[in-house]
């Protein structure tokens, strides 16, 4: 049995999930436009830990969000993170952000895949494929968005596309196989599952050496 606080700010939804084993007990979040996560993030955890009349002592392990997505959004989950870790000595366990951002979406059509994308600026996502199984079909790539982009997919069923580089996306593509699910960004509420299967295998980072999947070098501007 283990209580696992999720931490969630690969966008500018800064989330936070309490969870005990696989479960979600508590959810705070904030969708703002803007990124709040470095006003929010430490009130957000202490807030739902206080609510269920825990302390952070209760704590078994940090699941955060691992990338790919902003630059600053990672570092301030991760520090955060790791920060706790430390001072509590327990585990911290990493969840790649388009993996359960891909869990949001619940398809029981046979052979559908479902593609994460999360906006990297002009017409170029971070995104990786999955099956409606959340089985990893394709690596995560950065990659320049054209009127073909998955079509191998597209081709063969039906694509649910997901994440905040969708709007972009469903202005280029026509494919009749493309459901795009708009508004969505990752949550730590879908971090919970994955990160309590991660905990009972003792699969976990080394906090001092434990970096954020930016999968690309930060530019600025």
């Amino acid at each position: 049995m283990a209580y696992i606080l999720c931490v969630e700010t690969s966008t500018t939804n800064c989330s936070v999930a309490l969870t005990y084993n696989d479960e979600v007990i508590a959810l705070a979040e904030d969708y703002d436009a803007k990124y709040s996560h470095a006003e929010r993030l430490h009130n957000f955890m202490a807030e739902i830990i206080k609510d269920k009349a825990l302390s952070f002592k209760d704590i078994s392990a940090i699941a955060i969000s691992k990338g790919p997505g902003s630059y600053t959004g990672l570092r301030i989950g991760v520090s955060a993170a790791k920060g706790l870790c430390y001072a509590l000595d327990i585990p911290l366990i990493s969840i790649p952000t388009l993996q359960s951002l891909a869990m949001q979406v619940k398809s029981d059509e046979e052979e559908s895949y479902i593609v994460s994308m999360i906006d990297a600026r002009r017409m170029e996502v971070y995104a990786a494929v999955f099956s409606n199984t959340y089985e990893q079909l394709r690596e995560t790539r950065a990659e320049i968005l054209t009127e073909d982009s998955f079509k191998e997919y597209l081709d063969k069923n039906s694509v649910y596309f997901i994440g905040n580089g969708v709007e972009k996306f469903s202005e280029i593509c026509k494919h009749e196989n493309a459901i795009f699910i708009q508004n969505k960004l990752p949550s730590a509420q879908e971090m919970a599952q994955i990160a309590y299967e991660k905990f009972l295998k003792k699969d976990s980072e080394d906090v001092s050496y434990f970096e954020p999947y930016y999968l690309k070098d930060f530019v600025a501007g």
